[in-house]
Parts: C-alpha cells; sequence; structure tokens
C-alpha cells in the first residue's frame, strides 16, 4: 500500500493555519512538504528558517500569476524532483446580506483567491501527477455551497466553479490513465474536494473557549485527511467529494 512517505508535496497557502497544520502532518508522514505562500515574513513566522538544518523548504510566489506558478513548478522539480502532491489551500471568505449587495471587488477577491490560483497550481503541476505513482491534488471547499444562500452567493459560485475544475483534473487524470483507449493502466493520480462547514484552530478555541463549534472541522484533521489520500487506492477517491465536517 502507498503512503506519503518519501512523497514530494507542494502545500499551496502554507501560512495559514490549515497550511501550517498540513506541512506539519506531511513532515510527520515522512513527505518533503514546500511550503508556499505570498509573504516571506509569513512563511518563516509560520515555519522558521528555512535554511536551517531540518527547515521546511519555503517558496514565496504569487499564485495569481501562471508564469510565476510555472517557474515555480520548474525550479521545485529541478530541487527536489517531481511533484507527487499538491494541497491547495488558498482562499478565502467575502459575504453580504443579500444578492443585490454581492460587490464585483469581493467576487474578484475570490475569483482570484479561490479559482486563479487553483487553475494555476493545477495546470503548473498537472504532469507531474499525472506521472508519479501516488499523485495527489486536493481542494477545500465548502458544504455551505450545496444550499447557498444569497448572501454568500459569490463565495459559493466561485467555490463551485473551483469544485468543477478540481472535477475536470480528475477525469483527465482517468482518461489518461485507467481510461485509456487500447493502453489502459491502473489509475494512480486522484483529484479530490475535501469539503468542510468552517475550519477551526487551537487560536479559535483558546479566543472563545465557551463556544462549542458544531459541525467545524479541525485544521489538524483536514491536515489528516489529506496525509491519508496517498493510501487511497486511487480509484475510490478520484473525482469524490469527501465531507470531513464533525
Amino acid at each position: 500500500m502507498q503512503d506519503a512517505r518519501g512523497a514530494i508535496v507542494v502545500v499551496a497557502g502554507a501560512s495559514s493555519a490549515s497550511g501550517i497544520a498540513a506541512v506539519r502532518a506531511l513532515r510527520a508522514a515522512g513527505a518533503t512538504a514546500i511550503a508556499v505562500g505570498s509573504s516571506r515574513e509569513r512563511l518563516a513566522s509560520a515555519f522558521g528558517p528555512a535554511d536551517s538544518d531540518d527547515g521546511v523548504p519555503q517558496r514565496v510566489c504569487d499564485l495569481g500569476d501562471f508564469p510565476a506558478v510555472q517557474s515555480l513548478a520548474a525550479e521545485v522539480r529541478t530541487t527536489f524532483g517531481a511533484v507527487d502532491g499538491v494541497a491547495h489551500l488558498v482562499g478565502g471568505w467575502r459575504g453580504g446580506r443579500s444578492l443585490a449587495d454581492q460587490s464585483d471587488e469581493d467576487w474578484d477577491f475570490l475569483a482570484r483567491s479561490g479559482i486563479t490560483t487553483l487553475r494555476n497550481t493545477s495546470r503548473a503541476f498537472y504532469e507531474d501527477l499525472l506521472a508519479s505513482r501516488r499523485g495527489r491534488f486536493a481542494m477545500v471547499s465548502s458544504t455551505l455551497i450545496e444550499h447557498p444562500r444569497a448572501g454568500y452567493a459569490n463565495y459559493a459560485a466561485a467555490k463551485a466553479a473551483a469544485e468543477a475544475w478540481t472535477r475536470a483534473m480528475a477525469r483527465g487524470f482517468a482518461s489518461e490513465q485507467s481510461a485509456r483507449e487500447g493502453d489502459p493502466s491502473p489509475l494512480t493520480s486522484a483529484a479530490v474536494v475535501l469539503a468542510v462547514k468552517a475550519l477551526l484552530d487551537d487560536s479559535m478555541l483558546a479566543s472563545q473557549p465557551e463556544r462549542r463549534f458544531p459541525g467545524y472541522t479541525h485544521v489538524d484533521a483536514l491536515a489528516d485527511r489529506f496525509v491519508a489520500l496517498f493510501g487511497d487506492d486511487a480509484g475510490a477517491v478520484n473525482g469524490a467529494r469527501l465531507d470531513l465536517t464533525t
């Protein structure tokens, strides 16, 4: 059975609470986790000096800029080898009170952070993931989009678009591997949606000790599920939408 040991994994949005948890979980599982973010200072604050003997490799990249992501992919490939996994943890929340006040500014932010960055990372690393014996790509979505409200129409639409792109990526893996006409091979790569109601971290628990946070998913549980994908059968998870609400 496959697992994450020895895997080369890019964590996009690594300085977020979920990104920090993912990097730590991957390293604990024996993978090389490359922390990618938009701020060198936030990466260093999260992971310490990148040049220490046991430091977390850190890369600064504007994931909304496709040529920059292509350069990142080429450099990672040269330095570490072909990538086996990508955790896309870039995004954000913008909402309003009604459909009419869903602003263009909020849409532009959500489209760039949630859709454009995902399109760019998936395209830049697609061939690596396709060639890997355990290629895994995962994005985080929200269970809220199953019954979207007018007040977060922008957010729901952006997440739905990102999910559609990820499912298309899954179909691409299948068509070029197990469903390949004339020369099928075992499916080894998978693109997966990890759906949560909302994410929870220790700082939130500490600041609101009286709150219960029903249905929230702790970032450590999200990270553990991403790591577990490397041990899952690709055919069982490719194109899946896994509900991680608790």
